[in-house]
């Protein structure tokens, strides 16, 4: 893993500019607005992608597989965290003194001089960012934005605005997200993540007061964790704050949430009260509406306009995204790979499953997230789901860690007839296909490359090739 060096000031002018692991979607939106922008751009993958097609016929140089000759001229390489120190390109560009610039370093030089609205949080940023940019586009305007997933009204997960306005989603993860000149800040939570980035819970709240007090004009916050109660009580006096929640006493409070299909609800603001639909599923999603509609506001739309907006979002890929089904079962993939975005991404599950059934198919991210939290997980799902099914753990930036696999996960569950460790792909689509049936919901839960199994799940489905796994 290489983070940001933010020690590098970003230059005025970047030349050439060639991307390492191009065919990401985060990646592959901000090389396309940087075709906009004018500039040359060259890049490369592991495997070719309708992404990198895309880039193609716009005129960028891409190539499959990793060699430093790929840099052709470059002036600049834009790498991700998720890259190794010892990629060839990468190391190429070292010994030619190349521009060396993290993803968010390449974000902040795209969002420069504009009036930067900026979504963070531990959970539930990738779905406020898509819902914020969706109501903006059904209000008439048109920001650029840069979110961490496609969102599916759109179809792609940036682009560059005639606006002056810029919508971004904001990393915590490498603290990237106090890189932007931010003028509205939307934070959602700042429930305990990125531990084995920032030691310990008030090193993470602390860049949080931090990215708030840089926020210019607007914080938009929803104190009902007291974690963020924490940071809020922290600003400086004269920043100014809007909350949303369920609390009493936010500025914005939103009560009555009756979670289905559509999710309904009532917003208070100003002595007035609202109704309130969005069309996703989940009743942490009319939270997320309320600290978008907060944003809307602090930008001077108003609420009779804001709120019907809001209808306009249909989710963002990976979010609670429906996958197709198979046997009268519904296949779901979500992102959720911290314990409480679990909690959300089920029990939105099991607002719409009826009569039905709630079965996660979870696989762990990270050795230490898995190694810190395995029992967080297994707590969620055993309360939550009617059956789970953990896989192998996807360790993305780190090396294994000696005894830490999904049986973790699955040895904390009290009752272990609810739970299987299956750490092999084909074997969990047998057991979902042996337990499964007509009326229920089957639902990949993380980060990682779980989402790639989602068609071996239909097919398993399909053909009921469902088999005792061996337990």
């Amino acid at each position: 893993m290489i983070g940001p060096d933010f020690s590098i000031d970003v230059p005025a002018e970047l030349g050439r500019v060639h991307f390492v692991g191009v065919g990401g979607s985060g990646m592959n939106g901000i090389a396309h607005m940087m075709l906009d922008a004018g500039l040359r751009v060259s890049g490369s993958d592991r495997s070719e992608s309708a992404y990198l097609d895309r880039l193609r016929e716009r005129g960028a140089e891409i190539h499959v597989g990793h060699d430093a000759a790929n840099l052709g001229d470059a002036d600049t390489l834009v790498y991700t965290s998720a890259l190794w120190p010892d990629n060839p390109e990468y190391l190429a560009a070292k010994e030619r003194g190349l521009t060396l610039l993290h993803r968010s370093q390449a974000l902040h030089w795209l969002a420069r001089g504009h009036r930067n609205v900026v979504v963070a949080g531990a959970h539930g940023k990738t779905t406020s960012t898509g819902m914020l940019m969706t109501a903006l586009r059904e209000l008439g305007a048109d920001p650029g934005f840069v979110n961490g997933g496609v969102i599916s009204d759109l179809g792609v997960s940036s682009a560059t605005g005639a606006d002056d306005l810029f919508v971004l989603e904001g990393d915590e993860s490498d603290k990237s997200f106090l890189l932007y000149d931010t003028a509205i800040a939307l934070i959602t939570n700042v429930d305990a993540d990125h531990l084995d980035q920032y030691g310990t819970q008030a090193a993470f709240e602390d860049a949080f007061v931090e990215f708030a007090n840089g926020a210019s004009e607007l914080v938009v916050a929803n104190p009902d964790g007291a974690d963020l109660r924490r940071v809020l009580e922290r600003l400086d006096p004269a920043r100014r704050i809007l909350t949303f929640g369920e609390s009493d006493g936010v500025d914005l409070r939103v009560t009555d949430i009756d979670a289905g299909e559509q999710v309904t609800f009532r917003v208070h603001w100003q002595g007035s009260v609202h109704e309130a639909r969005i069309a996703v599923p989940g009743r942490h999603h009319a939270i997320n509406a309320t600290g978008v509609l907060g944003v809307l506001l602090g930008l001077g739309y108003g609420i009779e306009r804001a709120i019907p907006a809001l209808l306009s979002f249909g989710g963002t890929k990976r979010r609670f995204e429906f996958k197709g089904a198979a046997g009268g079962v519904r296949v779901y993939d979500d992102y959720a790979h911290n314990p409480v975005e679990a909690e959300a991404a089920v029990a939105g599950a099991r607002s719409v499953v009826g009569t039905g059934r709630v079965i996660a198919v979870h696989q762990p991210h990270l050795y230490s997230r898995t190694r810190d939290r395995s029992g967080e997980f297994a707590e969620v799902y055993e309360r939550l789901a009617d059956y789970t099914i953990v896989v192998a753990v996807d360790g993305a930036r780190e090396d294994p860690i000696p005894g830490v696999t999904g049986a973790l996960v699955s040895e904390a569950f009290h009752d272990p007839s609810r739970v299987a460790y299956l750490p092999e792909w084909p074997d969990a689509a047998a057991e979902v296909a042996r337990v499964a049936r007509p009326g229920d919901i089957v639902m990949t839960l993380s980060c990682g490359t779980v989402s790639q199994l989602v068609p071996q799940l239909l097919d398993a489905l399909e053909n009921g090739s469902g088999i005792p796994a061996a337990r």
